[in-house]
């Protein structure tokens, strides 16, 4: 089974494995015969089959190589899972095996942002440790990411330490989670928004998911990598790892820390991260129309970029 044409699947046609995840809105099974995951709801009524399958239309939607870099950066919902005309769940990749570690009895656990943000414990000797400039890679990989799916029309919501896995091989790399939390501009969500304890914009409801709550929570992700402090907030003073950045680089990232704290719409976006954390300085840039399917709305956007914007198949520039 593939799923990659994007057509919906019986749940009666599934043969599945073990239990290997549960969290709060659903339980992870693999799937016999194949390298694909199945994420069962706990409670379908509560799912929006239209916004489940508006996620799996994005990907088909998308030209190879914009489709192969969403399967790069996440799980992301290849086609829903029915049965009598509910949704039950959806159909996904499992996680690149780079992205695993095994603790000492043996067991195999996902390699989660928080084993990167907090102080190693002797119970994480298996995972390895990144330099400081892998470190900064790897803050450099989630902004980057992040501007992806926006770039894509897309809101993220819950950006947090368990949705986001990372790896150093064969380079530094980062790769997303519970992408079924991720909605449209503009349209709704599969289920009601999830939140995470000290994740979440002081301004804003925590059921609240918008291109400023995923700026504020850039902010988070990047500060907390740079810092190795899952705790430190924008308005608090950015501690760096030693060696982590160079001078132009710290100053750069504790202004934008710093900004984060600011009014909603005055947040940082993820391409002025990107260019805060690259080796290449503050360049000038050179505006481009992005291509795009009408309905997307061009707020998500960060205006210039040295990118190529996302391409959707059969699209034509504004």
């Amino acid at each position: 089974m593939s799923a990659e044409d994007g057509a919906d699947v019986a749940r009666s046609s599934l043969v599945l494995g073990n239990r290997i995840g549960s969290g709060g809105q659903g339980d992870v099974h693999t799937v016999a015969g194949g390298p694909l995951l199945f994420k069962e709801y706990k409670n379908p009524s509560s799912v929006d089959g239209g916004a489940l399958a508006d996620l799996v239309g994005l990907r088909q939607d998308l030209d190879q190589a914009d489709r192969s870099r969403l399967d790069v950066l996440a799980a992301w919902p290849l086609c829903r899972v029915v049965e009598s005309g509910r949704t039950l769940g959806f159909l996904m990749r499992s996680a690149p095996s780079s992205m695993m570690w095994r603790t000492s009895t043996g067991a195999s656990k996902l390699l989660e942002l928080q084993y990167l943000i907090r102080a190693p414990k002797a119970a994480w000797q298996e995972i390895p440790q990144p330099t400081p400039r892998q470190r900064r890679a790897l803050a450099l990989a989630c902004v980057e990411a992040i501007g992806w799916f926006h770039d894509a029309g897309l809101v993220i919501g819950d950006i947090s330490q368990a949705n986001v896995l990372w790896s150093l091989s064969p380079e530094p790399v980062v790769y997303f989670l519970d992408c079924d939390g991720f909605r449209r501009v503009g349209r709704g969500a599969v289920q009601a928004q999830a939140g995470t304890p000290d994740w979440n914009d002081p301004l804003a409801s925590s059921t609240d998911a918008t291109v400023d709550t995923d700026a504020y929570k850039t902010a988070l992700v990047a500060g907390r990598i740079v810092a190795q402090e899952p705790y430190v907030t924008p308005g608090q003073i950015l501690e760096l790892v030693p060696d982590c950045l160079d001078d132009r680089q710290s100053e750069a990232v504790r202004r934008l820390f710093a900004q984060a704290a600011g009014e909603r719409g005055t947040r940082p976006k993820p391409g002025e991260w990107q260019t805060a954390l690259s080796d290449r300085g503050v360049i000038a840039l050179t505006a481009v129309t992005p291509r795009f399917r009408p309905g997307i709305d061009l707020t998500v956007l960060d205006g210039a970029r040295d990118r190529t914007p996302i391409r959707l198949r059969g699209s034509r520039p504004a």
